[in-house]
């Protein structure tokens, strides 16, 4: 692999950075939303999994 010099790593640096797409306000502001959305909806599914199985093991152990 050829040897770079730090200028031009810094350069090459600012190159890609300027390719980088970032996502605007709004679209963060959706996917934070989409996000606790998503964790609450699987945090109740697991809930009612655990309930289901807990109830489960009642039954057999007969407590």
């Amino acid at each position: 692999m050829a040897k770079t010099n730090p200028a031009q790593f810094v350069r090459q640096v600012r190159q890609e950075a300027n390719k980088v797409t970032w996502p605007t306000r709004k679209e963060t502001g959706i996917a934070t939303i989409m996000v606790f959305v998503m964790v609450t909806l699987m945090s109740l599914f697991f809930l009612v999994v655990d309930e289901i199985i807990a109830l489960g093991i009642q039954l057999v152990l007969g407590t």
